[in-house]
């Protein structure tokens, strides 16, 4: 899936079935519903949930908190708009998701 791909889908009305839950909460977040978007970071450990984290308390303007996350995902806080970061961290996960995908199928990514 692509970039564009995702930014389409967050077009949906629902949640797409099937997509892993750091891009669910990055759905849910491009939906304007940053609430149910951190109560799903918020539940999951690991450098790229931490990254969403951050995302989501600087965007709420809790910076703070937000630098707490970034250090948690070995990132620093950028100076870039949210709308790029997210682009950003979406670009980064879906690779990602592709790779899982096709595990054990024999096909290539």
């Amino acid at each position: 899936m692509t970039l564009d791909e995702f930014k389409s889908l967050c077009q949906q009305d629902e949640c797409p079935a099937g997509i892993n839950r750091l891009l669910e909460a990055l759905w849910y977040d491009a939906r304007g519903d940053w609430d149910a978007a951190h109560q799903i970071v918020q539940n999951i450990s690991g450098i790229d949930s931490s990254w969403i984290h951050a995302y989501l308390h600087r965007k709420e303007g809790d910076l703070a908190n937000a630098s707490y996350w970034y250090r948690q995902a070995g990132r620093r806080k950028p100076d870039n708009p949210l709308r790029t970061e997210w682009e950003r961290i979406v670009s980064t996960l879906l690779p990602k998701e592709d790779r899982k995908k096709h595990q054990g199928t024999g096909t290539a990514v």
